[in-house]
């Protein structure tokens, strides 16, 4: 059973990157690039810890690419903040 969630969540962060890869071809705006790295990269990490024989989810290698991603995703945040505060100044 846990292998079965463990595919069906990495097959779900790989779809959610393949959209803001869409969007981020649209707009070229680098939150939707950020997004896309880090939904993609958190797929691979799932598939791999299911493909895995007896990997535990709290090794340090599983934890930081997932920790990764988060950052990838606060980088994306703040980026996208700064840049619309920086607008507005002008």
């Amino acid at each position: 059973m846990s292998q079965l969630l463990l595919g069906a969540i990495a097959m779900t962060n790989l779809t959610i990157g393949l959209f803001f890869l869409r969007f981020w071809k649209r707009t070229y705006d680098r939150f939707f690039l950020f997004f896309a790295v880090s939904f993609t990269l958190e797929g691979i990490n799932r598939a791999l810890l299911g493909l895995s024989y007896n990997a535990d989810e709290n090794e340090p290698v599983y934890y930081l690419v997932r920790l990764l991603s988060f950052v990838l995703i606060l980088v994306a945040i703040i980026d996208k903040n700064r840049i619309n505060k920086s607008k507005g100044d002008n």
